[in-house]
């Protein structure tokens, strides 16, 4: 497994971490998650993230007592804070002091641990003044029950505010979650370089675009039956984006890329996003362990300049691209 450094920070993450967001607590029974973490572990993975939003709490909990037996410094574990959890009351979201403080115990408790390594604005919140949102992290770190904190999908200059006043608090903000894939390149031309100046690195979810890059959905073919597609517990709705017929059509163009370099088109996504720079880790997520041993084989794979020309030419107006693409709720209303 390829180890990186997290942005410009000392923290040392696995190229490719492990999420359990869609699977463990929701869409695969306990024992299945347990048995790929278990993967994940043997393939040299150390680095996993969920949130406490997924399967409302219960992701957490799945989680830390997968990693119960496992040593903890040679662990790193991320969760997030912002979405509603438990009943869904007017102070369980959003990042208010109060929110993000009662939130942290709560993850730690589900977590099995007295830290989490990475802690994670999960959107940016217009409802809460950033000023009281860093004042709380900065209350978190600097109580050790966070080491390093984060954003997800948060806008460049959003991000670059953050950035400011996390260096007025003396706390570092090292990460950004983004969306990013072949099909989704929204951060590039505006998120990447902030990060890149400010020394911020980006662990990015969905790297296979909810499985469309595996290649395994045909265009003008029915859904394959037990796939996330159907998948009516979130699983459909995130993954529709993708299902057009030309969206599916290009993907299949890229079969001769990844047999060229030697790969599955699940590992040449993988691969692909590890060749941006800012990237410091992408991460991935399964249903039975051999996807996770599948994935893993991304790590340290260089594509050279004519097979990024290629997947270029093969996907051609299909990726968005467009930043105004990252936003997060306006209100907290999520009812």
């Amino acid at each position: 497994m390829e180890i990186r450094n997290l942005g410009r920070s000392g923290l040392k993450v696995s190229a490719v971490s492990y999420g359990n967001w869609l699977t463990h607590g929701s869409q695969v029974e306990e024992d299945a998650a347990l048995a790929c973490v278990r993967q994940a572990l043997e393939e040299g993975i150390t680095t996993f993230d969920t949130a406490d939003v997924y399967a409302n709490t219960a992701a957490e909990t799945v989680l830390g007592k997968a990693l119960k037996d496992q040593r903890r410094e040679g662990l790193e574990i991320f969760t997030k804070v912002y979405f509603p959890t438990g009943p869904g009351a007017h102070n369980d979201h959003g990042l208010s002091r109060k929110h993000i403080t009662e939130s942290i115990e709560g993850s730690l408790r589900r977590l099995g641990t007295d830290h989490v390594d990475l802690y994670q604005a999960h959107r940016y919140d217009h409802e809460t003044p950033l000023e009281e949102t860093m004042e709380a992290f900065a209350d978190v770190v600097h109580s050790g029950k966070a080491l390093y904190i984060g954003v997800s999908e948060w806008r460049a200059e959003e991000i670059r505010e953050a950035h400011a006043l996390a260096r007025e608090l003396r706390i570092p903000l090292v990460s950004n979650q983004p969306q990013y894939n072949m099909l989704w390149r929204v951060i590039e031309s505006e998120v990447v370089p902030t990060c890149e100046e400010l020394g911020i690195g980006q662990i990015v979810w969905s790297p296979i675009a909810q499985g469309v890059l595996t290649g395994k959905y045909k265009p003008g073919a029915e859904l394959p039956a037990g796939s996330r597609a159907t998948d009516e517990k979130g699983g459909a709705d995130m993954i529709k984006r993708f299902l057009d017929d030309d969206v599916l059509t290009r993907v299949q163009a890229l079969q001769p890329v990844a047999d060229e370099a030697g790969l599955s088109l699940a590992q040449l996504a993988v691969a692909w996003v590890l060749q941006n720079p800012n990237v410091s880790s992408a991460i991935i997520g399964a249903s039975r362990p051999e996807q996770v041993t599948e994935n893993v084989k991304a790590a340290g794979v260089t594509l050279d300049a004519d097979a990024l020309a290629a997947i270029d030419d093969a996907l051609g107006e299909v990726p968005e691209k467009d930043p105004a693409k990252t936003k997060s709720p306006a209100t907290r209303d999520f009812g």
